[in-house]
């Protein structure tokens, strides 16, 4: 499968073992190199923005009236794997040439970082947005590897995306006072790192009470950093989600700092109903699920893009971000084939 052939040509950049492609490398340039030429091979007409973005374009019979558009992200994670990203916007390549030349334009975008492993992520798509869409897509929809275990414990080979949830991401900050580790006494001491540990097990009790809220600690700095000395200083990265705002708020109780918050975005009915009739046409379970990650969809649907969302099941217990990841083939076939025909009718439809 053409697919599958070209997630490995993208996971073969840099060291070929998924460390490779990070946000802003030269590596990921390549990956827009080579995607391009995908897209020319196609016959669609390439053009890259001024922060690198990479557009596809097959004209459609009516070029004047908004695009419809699929896509995705190229850069990794390091350690990362073949699908997270990628399989969007290789799969949105193939999905585009099924369809066809219809009325509106199909455009293929490829955004730059979106992972940010070195800062806030979606780069390009916010940047495009900030911009100014002008004219705004008529639709936007991502087909991305769900990056869980649900769709697979539910037998379900694809999943249609309800809504990106709300997020909070960023330091707690626990103070102490250094000492001697052999002598000063367990009584007399202000432990910073151990007020920092007390509190992880709290955000993990407050995220455990709450529906479809999680919290995670992913990072620890403790400072003198010494074997031998009681640490004066703890900073732990938080990062919580929940499906809403006002479940967010109920895990966030516990958290004494101030995080940087992206509010919880819905999926537009209409291209979401596409996939939905898709799902259907074909015999598929119909299964909703919200998206724990953020992903460029989200970024689109905040700037008020009509957007939708296709997940293809995770294998693996859903490990993602991890050179695991992986999804069975005839799943990613019929996520192309579901793709393709949702696409087809959006752009096929015009508003007179």
């Amino acid at each position: 499968m053409r697919v599958l052939e070209r997630l490995d040509e993208l996971y073969a950049i840099g060291d070929g073992a998924g460390a490779n492609r990070l946000g802003g490398s030269l590596e990921e340039d390549e990956a827009h190199e080579l995607v391009a030429g995908w897209m020319r091979e196609a016959g669609l007409e390439v053009e890259v923005d001024a922060v690198g973005n990479s557009f596809g374009r097959l004209r459609g019979r009516r070029p004047e009236l908004p695009e419809v558009w699929t896509g995705s992200h190229l850069d990794s994670v390091p350690d990362g794997g073949r699908f997270d990203g990628a399989l969007g916007v290789v799969g949105g390549l193939e999905a585009v040439e099924r369809a066809g030349q219809q009325e509106r334009t199909l455009t293929v975008v490829a955004f730059r970082d979106e992972e940010g492993w070195k800062g806030p992520g979606c780069v390009g798509s916010r940047a495009l947005c900030s911009a100014g869409l002008e004219p705004a897509p008529a639709a936007f929809v991502e087909l991305h590897v769900e990056q869980g275990p649900r769709l697979d414990a539910a037998g379900a080979p694809l999943g249609v995306v309800t809504g990106i949830v709300a997020t909070a991401r960023g330091e707690a900050v626990f103070e102490g006072r250094e000492g001697h580790a052999g002598t000063t006494p367990m009584a007399d001491r202000a432990d910073a790192l151990v007020a920092a540990a007390e509190f992880v097990l709290r955000l993990r009790d407050a995220a455990a009470a709450v529906d479809g809220a999680v919290a995670t600690v992913g990072r620890v700095a403790v400072e003198p950093g010494a074997t031998n000395v009681i640490p004066a200083r703890a900073v732990v990265s938080v990062d919580v989600r929940a499906p809403d705002e006002v479940r967010l708020e109920e895990v966030l109780r516990v958290v004494p700092a101030e995080l940087s918050r992206t509010a919880a975005v819905a999926m537009a009915p209409g291209p979401s109903g596409l996939l939905r009739e898709q799902l259907e046409q074909r015999g598929l379970p119909v299964v909703e699920l919200a998206s724990g990650a953020g992903h460029d969809t989200g970024v689109l649907a905040a700037a008020g893009v009509p957007t939708a969302m296709l997940f293809v099941r995770s294998l693996n217990g859903g490990i993602s971000h991890s050179p695991g990841e992986h999804s069975a083939d005839e799943d990613v076939e019929l996520a192309v084939s579901v793709l393709a025909g949702a696409l087809e009718r959006l752009a096929s439809a015009v508003d007179e």
